[in-house]
């Protein structure tokens, strides 16, 4: 058992590694939801053959909770048949920062809600749907501090000029992210 990072409330923590197109994304979670998805660092782009790869989990299966089951489904829509993902259900998120009603918080929840698959806003834009128009650079703290990357698609955040920005899984992985539901939206796969 571990503590949990939310009031030290007792939860069993399990964890399953997803074999993905961007490498192997390390997810944990527990009966009430989600901790958190680590990304893995890319040095190169994943090229056509990698990016079509089959999405698997090569870890961790047979101890699977039913939020680790409704990620592991979620991404593997997200990579492989992304019209899918707007069907399927989020899974439930257990960890404090977004259990907390904070402006980080807010920015997560809002972003989720509000900016869907192939979208993307600047830094600037997701503040003021947060209710806060002149923090542009909080929203950036709050997507550095994003528990659960790619279901919270704080790599559809960019900058006002367009240029991308900075991403926790590299930039690399970023620009592969927008990439991926550019070309999938526009083949109308939305």
């Amino acid at each position: 058992q571990v503590n949990s990072k939310a009031g030290g409330s007792q939860c069993k923590e399990k964890r399953v590694v997803l074999l993905s197109p961007l490498g192997k994304l390390q997810i944990s979670g527990c009966e009430t939801g989600l901790h958190e998805i680590k990304l893995p660092k890319m040095s190169v782009l994943p090229s056509g053959a990698e990016s079509s790869a089959a999405c698997e989990v090569c870890e961790g299966a047979e101890e699977m909770t039913e939020p680790l089951k409704q990620c592991t489904a979620w991404l593997h829509a997200y990579f492989c048949q992304p019209a899918r993902t707007a069907r399927l259900p989020v899974p439930a998120f257990h960890h404090p920062l977004l259990q907390q009603d904070s402006f980080t918080g807010q920015v997560l929840w809002t972003l989720l809600r509000e900016v869907k698959f192939g979208e993307a806003i600047s830094y600037k834009q997701l503040a003021e749907l947060a209710g806060n128009s002149r923090a542009a650079r909080a929203v950036g703290g709050a997507m550095r501090s994003n528990p659960i990357p790619i279901i919270i698609p704080c790599h559809r955040v960019i900058r006002s000029s367009g240029q991308s920005g900075n991403y926790g899984g590299g930039n690399l992985m970023k620009e592969w992210l927008l990439s991926h539901e550019r070309s999938r939206s526009v083949d109308g796969a939305e």
